[in-house]
This record gives C-alpha cells, structure tokens and sequence, in this order.
C-alpha cells in the first residue's frame, strides 16, 4: 500500500509487479517451446504446433529496443490519461530470452531523442494513475546503462 491506498495492476495476470525485479506474465508451450504475452492458456498459438500443453512462465525483464515512436494523441477510453495529456515515448522490446517482441511506454520523461534501436531496455513498474482508493501500476521501459544517458 501507498501511503494507504491500494496497489493494483491495471490489467489483472499481464505482470509481477509485487517482487524485487518486476516481469510479466507470459506462457511457454510445451510442445514447440514458443513464448506468448499475453500468455495464453488453451492451445499453443504457433500455426505449427497443435499442443495443449502450456505453462506460467516469468518473462525476461531485460531486452533490445527494437523501434519506438512518440505517442503524440491521447488514447481513447478506458485508457486513463494524466490532464493535461503529455506525449510520451513508446517501445518495442525484442526480450533477452524469449526473441519476441513486446509493445510498452517508455518511462516517465524518456523522449524519442534519448532513445536508439539496438539499445539495451529493462521492465520496471509506475504509476498508471491513482484515484481516492487505489494506485493502478503498468510496466514500462526504462533504458539502460550508459545508453541512458
């Protein structure tokens, strides 16, 4: 809780947000191998593969910004925008492990000009938006090492 408000993930099952190094929540097929998020739970996605078999899996918190754009709009309900609305970065991050892509914001006060494909990324989690009773987390992009700077 914060400072007496509860924590709650905006989409319920996409992310691990309560431990030390935050992850999302993804699915492995046990059959052919492949990674899905947001996971899935009744047959293996890849058109090759018939299997059933899926299990719960952390995906890598780390990964390589594979493009990025400037979000310049502001989304459309049930999306909760701050007011005034400011144009954030966003990313798409081919993870470590996994080699597939996954689509998220950039942090808080990263811009288009800081950010180059190639460059190392992690998940970390911040504040969508809070209400009276309840402060609403998403993951995010935050890049790293010497990139950053």
């Amino acid at each position: 809780m914060k400072g007496g408000k509860k924590r709650v993930a905006a989409v319920e099952g996409w992310l691990d947000w309560e431990g030390a190094e935050p992850s999302l929540i993804g699915s492995r097929c046990k059959g052919c191998g492949s990674y899905f998020f947001p996971k899935e739970t009744v047959q293996c996605r890849n058109p090759g593969c018939r299997s059933t078999e899926l299990e719960e899996v952390p995906l890598s918190r780390r990964g390589t910004l594979w493009s990025y754009t400037n979000n310049c709009y502001k989304p459309p309900a049930p999306y909760v925008s701050p007011d005034p609305f400011e144009p954030y970065a966003v990313g798409a991050v081919e993870l470590e492990r996994e080699k597939m892509v996954v689509l998220g914001q950039m942090t808080a006060g990263t811009t288009v000009e800081q950010l180059r494909t190639g460059m190392e990324v992690e998940l970390v989690v911040e504040t969508l938006f809070e209400d009276d009773e309840q402060e609403v987390v998403v993951w995010k992009w935050k890049p790293i090492g010497e990139e950053a700077a």
